[in-house]
């Protein structure tokens, strides 16, 4: 392949979707949980009042409002998070992060962190991953809700 642009963009195809069905399948058998749920818990444990309308969290997720509504009912059966109407607006419901969806979410944290260490292990050095996690967020800068920019930046 001779054009840079194509190669980086297919490799990083390769690398999410590789890393996706990685993290899923590990998610979902010690947490009950496929990644975007995952996600959709982080996104909702750092929003303020842990809660986020369904179009906010499709715009942070990269789906549709609809494919929200489908995530969230087994996670809304289950206790991990529940619906909060907008006093002003009858229109407009917020999914909100329960007590019971904030410790799961910290449980898949811990195992994410771990995972994501490993995915590294023996390949890359420190700076290079920190080099890396900076150019990829270029890539996405100005997109809502980045999770992998640190709180304490």
């Amino acid at each position: 392949m001779t054009n840079p642009s194509f190669s980086a963009v297919l490799r990083l195809l390769g690398a999410q979707a590789h890393l996706e069905e990685r993290f899923t399948s590990a998610l979902g058998a010690v947490h009950g949980l496929a990644l975007k749920e995952t996600l959709l818990l982080m996104h909702l444990e750092r929003a303020p009042r842990k809660r986020l309308s369904r179009i906010d969290l499709a715009k942070r997720l990269y789906v549709s409002p609809s494919t929200v509504t489908r995530m969230t009912a087994p996670l809304e059966k289950l206790g991990r998070v529940g619906r909060e109407a907008d006093p002003r607006d009858a229109r407009l419901s917020y999914v909100i992060l329960t007590d019971a969806g904030q410790q799961l979410v910290s449980d898949a944290r811990t195992t994410l962190e771990r995972m994501s260490d490993n995915v590294f292990r023996d390949r890359w050095t420190k700076q290079e991953i920190v080099s890396l996690s900076g150019l990829l967020g270029r890539l996405t800068a100005g997109q809502p809700g980045d999770l992998g920019q640190s709180d304490d930046v």
